[in-house]
C-alpha cells in the first residue's frame, strides 16, 4: 500500500485528519493551522524554522511561532526542548489520524462505502501498483473475509 510514500494515501489525507477529527475536537482549524499539522504529520516532528521553510507561501517566522502556540493551546501539538529550540510533535498519533481521515473520506466522498473507496483507489493506482503490492492487498482482503466469517 502507499501509506508512507509521498503522494500516497497518507499524504492525501493529512489535511482531512487535522480538519475533521470528531472525538478529539480537531475541527475548525484555519488553513495555516492545517498546513502546519500536515507538515508535522508528514515529518513526525519539526522545529518552527523547519515548518516555516516547508510552508507554501510562508508567513513570517513570528507568525508561524504564533500559530504553533495556538495549536498547542488548542491541544493539537506539544513541544519538547532539543538543542535550545522547541521541536513540535502532533498529540494525536499518526495511525489514529490516518484512520480518522480515511473514515471521513469514505463517509464524505464514498457514501460510507468502503467498496467504492477501494475501487477508486485501485483505479487511481492501477498503473503504479506492483505485483507485490497487489498480492499484499489480496492478502488483506482474504484476511478480512476470514474475520467476517468468524
Amino acid at each position: 500500500m502507499t501509506f508512507g510514500r509521498p503522494g500516497g494515501i497518507f499524504a492525501a489525507c493529512c489535511c482531512f485528519s487535522s480538519m475533521f477529527m470528531r472525538k478529539d475536537g480537531h475541527r475548525n482549524l484555519s488553513r495555516r493551522e492545517r498546513q502546519i499539522m500536515d507538515i508535522l504529520y508528514q515529518r513526525g516532528r519539526a522545529s518552527a524554522s523547519e515548518i516555516h521553510a516547508a510552508l507554501p507561501d510562508a508567513p513570517t517566522y513570528s507568525a508561524v511561532r504564533a500559530k504553533l502556540r495556538v495549536l498547542e493551546e488548542k491541544g493539537h501539538v506539544r513541544h519538547e526542548e532539543a538543542a535550545l529550540r522547541y521541536v513540535y510533535i502532533p498529540k494525536l498519533g499518526r495511525d489514529t489520524a490516518r484512520r480518522s481521515a480515511l473514515r471521513h473520506l469514505v463517509s464524505t466522498f464514498f457514501e460510507n462505502s468502503v467498496e467504492q473507496a477501494v475501487a477508486a483507489l485501485v483505479d487511481l493506482s492501477a498503473a503504479n501498483l506492483s505485483r507485490e503490492e497487489l498480492d499484499r492487498i489480496s492478502k488483506l482482503i482474504d484476511e478480512a473475509k476470514k474475520e467476517a466469517q468468524s
